[in-house]
């Protein structure tokens, strides 16, 4: 198939491009700065430069596509806000790609976004669920909640830095899932009919809180995690303070997704029958025990392989050194 990958240079949009081009499909990656995307070349794919929050840069984009497969969403560091992003910008998208006459819109949402209405990318992203399902278009929507990469800057580095890890209240159970296996349903979705104009659940083995990744991070690396709590009053003075400046507009959005963690609402779901729709094995998913075993294991190979070198080129050094000779009066 003929597929868009939008969104292709991010966390979970790169592993979306690299199993739809291991799988034999042609794919098309729409991206904002080339240079920045090169490695999806290097991987087989066509870049092609557009912005969703530029209309006229997308029916080009779409040209001779079947499938568009939109995993794209504002990050943090972005100056635009998620409402200029995630919302215009898809609306941009999906309308374009009716126009297109595109066969199959794949799109990334987050679980429970329904529930969460005050919380703007949580309410976006619901409302272009709904946007989606009454376009016209052959759909099917995807719905994770968080992913296992994100869990390295949040805990593991910090605990190995001996910095402070932060959790928001109690910290809601979250049943993340590694890339990779997000990316599997999503490139699978393209050739199952059972997948068009229906919604999924895209979630891990189980939901994990705060505390309990913590300590698992701590048996792994062999030490002890500095914690911090940062309640939820304290977060909403921070986001209205943001507020004031146009630069602070989209952390202040991002930083009402704490409301989400401090809800005390697993984000988690069934997925006995996604599996079966999708036919994947489960025990095939990778837990976040193996997830982060298998980083762990690697950091400390490579600390210690540095500790090593260090160690030689210290010996190397006082080798090096010249023999002190006193002089003597004769």
């Amino acid at each position: 198939m003929e597929v868009l990958v939008v969104g292709a240079t991010g966390t979970l949009g790169r592993q979306v491009a690299r199993r739809a081009l291991d799988e034999g499909h042609q794919v098309r990656c729409l991206v904002r700065n080339l240079r920045k995307a090169t490695f999806l070349k290097e991987w087989g794919a066509e870049l092609i430069q557009g912005d969703l929050c530029k209309p006229e840069t997308l029916p080009d984009a779409l040209s001779g596509i079947q499938v568009v497969i939109d995993a794209a969403t504002a990050r943090a560091t972005d100056s635009l806000r998620i409402q200029r992003v995630d919302w215009e910008g898809k609306v941009a998208l999906i309308q374009a790609a009716q126009a297109a006459g595109i066969e199959r819109y794949i799109f990334f949402s987050i679980l429970n976004a329904e529930k969460f209405p005050k919380v703007p990318l949580m309410n976006i992203k619901h409302c272009t669920e709904q946007f989606l399902a009454e376009s016209g278009l052959n759909y099917t929507i995807l719905r994770p909640c968080g992913f296992m990469q994100g869990l390295i800057g949040q805990y593991a580095v910090p605990i190995l830095d001996n910095q402070v890890v932060w959790v928001t209240g109690t910290g809601s159970p979250i049943a993340y899932m590694d890339t990779l296996d997000v990316a599997k349903f999503a490139v699978r979705a393209l050739t199952l009919p059972e997948t068009e104009k229906r919604t999924f659940p895209i979630v891990g083995t189980r939901a994990w809180g705060a505390y309990e990744i913590i300590n698992l991070c701590e048996r792994l690396s062999g030490q002890t995690a500095r914690t911090a709590r940062l309640e939820l009053p304290v977060l909403r003075g921070i986001r209205r303070v943001l507020r004031f400046f146009q630069w602070g507009w989209n952390v202040s959005d991002r930083l009402a997704f704490a409301e989400v963690l401090a809800s005390n609402q697993p984000l988690d779901a069934s997925m006995e029958e996604v599996y079966q729709v999708f036919g994947f094995n489960p025990d095939e998913t990778t837990t976040l025990e193996s997830y982060l075993q298998e980083y762990f294991s690697r950091i400390m190979k490579k600390l210690k392989e540095i500790g090593y070198e260090k160690e030689k080129q210290k010996q190397k050094k006082k080798r090096q050194k010249s023999p002190f000779k006193s002089k003597t009066k004769s």
